[in-house]
């Protein structure tokens, strides 16, 4: 009897996780004992990361896009389809249009996504880089901002790259600053939390170069609601802080579909941190933003867990015990401006610690950015 994986979603995690298993299982495959379908919603695979340069009119918006199709391992079996609920005791997959799909093992990759209607009058005031469609209104905001004050505030954790916020007002000082008109711009960073960053590490690393280069940084702000009409954030704590221009870091959930099947109350999917195995059902796995791991949501992290979730699923169907585990590895490149840049490593047991910002690393940066591809396909 032929053994079914099915691969829900084709990010990052996805895309390797399918290409793995197919490169593993290719003779399994071949001889029809094993097939692996990957499930998308979209025919286009997105590189998100993009979107940031989008913003700074760095990089266009089809930069970031390839079809899934070109990606994705013709041992693979791909469906374009919405998943609409799971059947875990059933091991069945609803799709939009009344179909169904059957699993032996089911890999959830679906993401993460914005929410930003959970705070009143965000949606309507604050801009944002987690699509095409609000890097471009963000790349135009930004092309008429010649004076007054520029807030990015960090509303919701966890995010999609924590890296990303910061990243953002050290390129956009760089940037105003290139244009000569930053001492016509006043830029401040909001955190949730009583430091710069979630990492210990990387706030120390960043807390004195937001003060060097006139970042003003406010710690300890949680935004309860953004009265677009005055332009004014409203904390939890009881501030009110006034900008000209507001660029935000929504919110963020899991797919409705995880809590409707028990998978995750959080929005993200309950798991063992090291074996990336599902804590509330049998033979599901979740990897990437879609998991609860305490590892960032980037996609280096998800690539990584690619690897361990294919490892443990060649040993199953093969009959074997699993023994690849995840350690929570993480490699992350952070803007340090508009053409430095700095580099960490890091993982469960390891803190990270940026090396001195430089050109070279922003480089580097770059020319994964055009490598990326490769890593989609799982050839790095």
């Amino acid at each position: 009897m032929t053994q079914h994986i099915v691969v829900v979603g084709a990010g990052t995690g996805g895309s390797v996780l399918a290409n793995r298993l197919a490169d593993r299982l290719a003779p399994d495959i071949d001889a029809g004992d094993v097939e692996v379908t990957l499930v998308n919603e979209s025919e286009m695979h997105v590189y998100k990361p993009v979107w940031l340069y989008v913003a700074f009119g760095k990089r266009d918006p089809e930069d970031g896009v390839r079809p899934v199709t070109d990606l994705v391992d013709p041992r693979v079996s791909l469906r374009f389809s919405r998943v609409e609920a799971i059947d875990t005791d059933a091991k069945r997959l609803s799709l939009n249009g009344g179909d169904s799909l059957a699993y032996d093992y089911l890999v959830l990759a679906t993401g993460a996504r914005i929410v930003p209607d959970e705070v009143p009058g965000l949606a309507e005031a604050g801009h944002d880089f987690y699509s095409e469609e609000g890097s471009l209104a963000l790349r135009d905001a930004l092309a008429g901002f010649t004076e007054g004050h520029l807030v990015l505030s960090v509303v919701g954790t966890p995010h999609m790259c924590p890296a990303a916020p910061l990243e953002f007002v050290f390129m956009a000082d760089d940037w105003f600053r290139k244009r000569g008109i930053r001492d016509q711009v006043d830029i401040t960073y909001t955190y949730p939390i009583q430091r710069v960053h979630g990492k210990p590490t990387i706030a120390e690393w960043a807390a004195p170069r937001l003060e060097e280069r006139d970042i003003r940084a406010e710690t300890f702000f949680n935004v309860e609601s953004v009265d677009a009409e005055n332009r004014v954030l409203e904390s939890m704590e009881g501030e009110e802080l006034d900008y000209d221009l507001l660029v935000t870091i929504p919110p963020h959930d899991g797919v409705p579909m995880i809590r409707e099947a028990g998978l995750g109350d959080d929005g993200w999917v309950e798991v063992d941190r090291n074996t990336l195995e599902a804590v509330h059902a049998d033979d599901v796995f979740a990897l990437g933003d879609a998991s609860d791991v305490p590892a960032p949501k980037a996609g280096s992290a998800a690539h990584y867990q690619a690897g361990v979730v294919a490892d443990r699923l060649a040993s199953l169907v093969h009959g074997g015990v699993p023994t690849a585990t995840y350690d929570g590895k993480t490699v992350c490149f952070l803007e340090a401006g508009m053409d430095e840049a700095t580099f960490v490593s890091f993982d469960y047991e390891n803190e990270p610690h940026p090396r001195p910002e430089s050109r070279p690393v922003h480089w580097a940066k770059l020319a994964y950015n055009e490598s990326y591809w490769l890593t989609a396909r799982g050839l790095l």
